[in-house]
Parts: C-alpha cells; sequence; structure tokens
C-alpha cells in the first residue's frame, strides 16, 4: 500500500495558513473595492468574495399566483387592449423593463398603493424583478390611483401601462 496516498487523504493531516497573506488579500480586496480576490500557493488556495446588495430589497422566494401558473398568459398586445382603455394607456405609468411585477414589498405585506389611494411623487408604487434584481416604479406625479392594470407576480413587458394615476 502506498503511504503518500494515505497521508494525503488522511483527515488529520493540516494545512497551514499564511496569516499574513489572508491579511494582505484583505487589505487589497477592501482598498481596490473588489467582489471576489482568489490566492493559491502550493496547493492551498484562499478564495474571498463578498455578495452584492440590492438597495433595500430582498429577493422574494418563488412568489407566483396559482391563476399564473395554470393559465396561459396572453401576448403583449393582448394584455394591452384586455386590461386598459386606449385612452386610458395613453396617460399610464408604463413598465420600464421586461419583469415580474410585485404590487408589495415582500409576499402577504400589503400592497403599497391601491385603486382610490393618494400618492404623492416619487413614492413607490411597485416593484419591478428583472434578472433578481428588485427595481422600485415611482410615481412620476403626484395624484389618485384610478386603475392598476396589472397583478401582484404577473410578468409584464416594455412599454405596458401598469398604473394610472390621475
Amino acid at each position: 500500500m502506498n503511504t503518500k496516498k494515505e497521508n494525503k487523504s488522511s483527515p488529520k493531516s493540516k494545512v497551514k495558513i499564511d496569516s499574513e497573506a489572508v491579511r494582505e488579500l484583505a487589505n487589497l480586496f477592501k482598498e481596490n473595492d473588489l467582489s471576489e480576490i482568489e490566492y493559491e500557493v502550493d496547493g492551498c488556495r484562499i478564495r474571498v468574495a463578498r455578495q452584492q446588495a440590492v438597495a433595500n430589497y430582498t429577493v422574494p422566494p418563488m412568489h407566483y399566483p396559482s391563476q399564473a401558473i395554470s393559465q396561459p398568459l396572453p401576448s403583449p398586445e393582448q394584455a394591452d387592449k384586455e386590461s386598459a382603455p386606449k385612452d386610458a394607456a395613453k396617460n399610464a405609468i408604463r413598465s420600464p423593463m421586461v419583469g415580474t411585477a410585485y404590487l408589495s414589498p415582500k409576499p402577504g405585506d400589503p400592497a403599497f398603493t391601491s385603486v382610490g389611494a393618494t400618492v404623492k411623487e416619487g413614492q413607490t408604487l411597485m416593484i419591478i424583478e428583472a434578472m433578481k434584481v428588485m427595481n422600485p416604479l415611482k410615481a412620476a406625479r403626484s395624484g389618485k390611483v384610478s386603475q392598476i392594470f396589472v397583478e401582484d407576480g404577473q410578468p409584464v413587458e416594455f412599454d405596458q401601462p401598469l398604473i394610472l394615476i390621475e
């Protein structure tokens, strides 16, 4: 039996970590505002990475209403025609991106706004998730919410009418 193989796979073998190298890596990491750094010497690899925070929003865990799963989605043209009258759609706040609309900060929380509510310019109306990034949709003007064209968890297309403020 080869004893070298036994020593390599032995759980008791210890790797000596160069604490000075770790300090230098941490300083480089911090000074250069890196998101990840990796260093390897003699088969000993040190990797340091940080998670990037996304605003003050957390990614909701698979928040999909059951009817969205069981029913086919309408085309963007059908969605515009079915959910928004033509004159209302002209003045509506539209989606700045393709994504998923969420009407509340997280599942179970109250909605940011509702039909009949008065909103102020800059107030968050909903969140549009695109590529796991939560993007707040803010009111372009103050007024009263007269119509919300989307449901919570509904996929939205670019330039789709979302909400009407009068």
